[in-house]
């Protein structure tokens, strides 16, 4: 009996492994095939952006040749597909170098952008959600409430421009557009592309306060859209733990209402929000674009828009790639962490 219940124990697993790599392989193909569409249908040829509108004509066929676009169109996507897996994009025309070498120069600055803009919006908007459910109705709530709609509805380049005009330009709390000053470029040593965390690897102080000054208004701006988003969700899961009966029972128990809240309510809604939390850090990772544009931030967003400007195809869709990439891998990932923390999804 122990050896039969192993075994469909074991069964169980080796579907459930099966059905998810079919659906990381589906995902994926779809943004492969997305992406290569995007690429055909958009008015920019690139071999001309490669050799010049100027070129002769047998330039042009022979470049159209060499890069396979006078193939069948089943033929080009078995070709992308096969050099993507391989992580050859291609070269940039902007910069010469192998798309995937100009996405591991300036990805690491989107995350780090990212990641502190998330940690702000969590550690805001978790207590800010908690908040308003509690005080339902009352004008905390609605306060909060009001919050979340602007950081929906302000559009987050104005918002931006707004902010280098308030706290940079006429208060001057915080450091101007770029990731670094110029005085530290030449004696800052960048080991893992994170410049916070570099800078304290180096015990380089002053670097650490340069970097942090540049840093924290861009990440602000992204943490308070990721704080509109998780406020909101974490207001909907607390009314609807509250609501529940084992709240009634502990409050019948003469338990604190902070206990009841804090350790009763939100740790079970900490499940949900771990995805929600994971969804918003995708967001920032692929909605990054403007706020790197107006903070002229070096990241994978500047460097699509930069792109995109110049008729860069290769890159423009090799950054595209790597933005739906991470935003799968952080999908499932939560989907992963949600079924850990939560033993009613797991396999029996």
């Amino acid at each position: 009996m122990p050896a039969r219940r192993a075994n469909k124990r074991a069964s169980a697993i080796l579907k459930a492994v099966a059905s998810f790599a079919v659906i990381v392989a589906t995902t994926y193909l779809g943004l492969l095939a997305v992406t290569f569409f995007i690429g055909r249908v958009v008015p920019i040829d690139p071999v001309l952006a490669i050799v010049g509108d100027r070129a002769p004509a047998h330039v042009v066929e022979r470049t159209r040749e060499e890069m396979g676009f006078n193939l069948p169109y089943y033929q080009q996507f078995f070709l992308y597909v096969k050099g993507v897996l391989q992580g050859d994009f291609g070269t940039s025309v902007l910069t010469t170098n192998p798309v995937m070498a100009d996405i591991r120069r300036v990805f690491p600055a989107t995350m780090e952008l990212a990641t502190v803009g998330t940690i702000i919006g969590a550690a805001l908007g978790i207590p800010l959600g908690v908040l308003a459910a509690v005080k339902r109705g009352s004008l905390a709530d609605q306060i909060v409430r009001i919050v979340g709609l602007v950081g929906y509805s302000v559009p987050i380049f104005w918002l931006g421009l707004l902010a280098l005009l308030v706290f940079y330009a006429r208060l001057g709390w915080t450091a101007g557009p770029g990731r670094i000053d110029v005085v530290f470029e030449y004696t800052f040593t960048p080991i893992t592309g994170f410049y916070l965390l570099d800078a304290v690897l180096n015990r380089d102080w002053a670097a650490f306060k340069d970097i942090f000054a540049h840093i924290i208004l861009p990440a602000s701006l992204l943490g308070y859209f990721s704080l509109a988003y998780i406020s909101r969700m974490t207001r909907s899961f607390m009314l609807n733990e509250l609501s529940q009966e084992y709240i009634v029972a502990a409050r019948a128990k003469g338990l604190s209402e902070t206990r009841i809240i804090w350790g009763h309510a939100l740790r079970n809604a900490a499940v949900p929000l771990v995805t929600v939390i994971a969804l918003s850090y995708a967001g920032l990772l692929e909605g990054s674009v403007l706020t790197e544009t107006v903070f002229a931030w070096p990241g994978l967003g500047l460097y699509i828009t930069n792109s995109l400007q110049n008729a860069d195809m290769n890159a423009v869709l090799g950054g595209t790639i790597i933005i739906g990439s991470v935003f799968i891998a952080i999908n499932l990932l939560s989907d992963l962490l949600y079924r850990l923390l939560d033993p009613r999804t797991r396999i029996r």
